[in-house]
């Protein structure tokens, strides 16, 4: 999208030149997935080759609000000072590259669908940064109009929302038309699909650092996850990734369990 970029190990991304001006937006094009990431597509189709039917192979995409709060801030932040700045004295310029990553994304998630992706996974890592009247403003017309795009020509393709830190925004969620809000571990999952509605479903959300415990322990924590989540409507899943230095064992013991799970 000329943005140089590079992932640097203990850092994250790092964006050489942040976007910071209407002449730096002005210069972003969009995303063209089959010509600069063709083997974004061709491993999704080697995928659904292996695993036949017996898993489903999943897509993920960035939202617009994290990918501009990168591309603005320069790369991971901790008080997302830059695009706040942006945000509040010219909406203007960030209204155009949230716009610009929202034409993007839509297309990057059909491309993938197209590709052999079954469901596709749209992370709003830093939204929860924003206020909920700022949410609604910088984050969630922009969410709303990827799905609008999506479900046109894809109307049953699953995509699902996730944002950590959620717990503030939770009931703005599913304005989004998302058919699935993944939970990170800080919402009771109870009090989540409660809050949530029952039109929707939800995933999650074990906390990851469970499996630090004991496989009895374990084994609790997902049996009162998925007591609580109920018998429709949930993906059993952890709240976040795998933190460094879990052992192996728990891992699999979480989806020998989880498999073992009747209704």
């Amino acid at each position: 999208m000329n943005i140089p970029f590079d992932i640097v190990k203990g850092k994250g991304p790092v964006i050489y030149d942040p976007l910071r001006t209407a002449e730096a937006v002005n210069e972003v094009r969009e995303f063209v997935p089959g010509e600069w990431v063709p083997y974004v597509g061709q491993a999704l189709n080697i995928l659904r080759e292996e695993v036949k039917n017996e898993a489903a192979v999943l897509g993920f995409v960035g939202a617009p609000f994290t990918l501009a709060s990168y591309c603005v801030e320069g790369g991971s932040s901790k008080n997302f000072s830059k695009i706040k700045k942006m945000a509040f004295a010219e909406p203007e310029i960030l209204h155009s590259l949230l716009q610009k990553f929202t034409t993007s994304m839509a297309n990057y998630i059909k491309y993938q669908a197209d590709n052999g992706a079954q469901a596709v996974q749209i992370f709003d890592s830093w939204a929860t940064e924003l206020s909920p009247v700022d949410f609604e403003e910088f984050s969630l017309p922009y969410l709303k109009q990827i799905v609008d795009s999506v479900k046109e020509t894809h109307p049953d393709l699953p995509l699902i929302l996730y944002a950590s830190g959620s717990g503030g925004l939770l009931e703005r969620l599913p304005l989004t038309g998302v058919d699935v809000v993944s939970l990170d571990w800080t919402v009771d999952m109870a009090e989540g699909r409660k809050r949530l509605g029952s039109n929707i479903a939800v995933q999650g959300n074990v906390d990851p650092g469970v499996l630090f415990g004991s496989k009895e322990f374990i084994t609790k924590r997902i049996y009162d996850t998925v007591q609580k989540a109920g018998s429709e409507g949930h993906v059993l899943n952890l709240g976040h990734g795998i933190k460094v230095g879990t052992p192996e064992e728990n891992v699999a013991h979480f989806f020998e369990v989880a498999k073992g799970i009747r209704y």
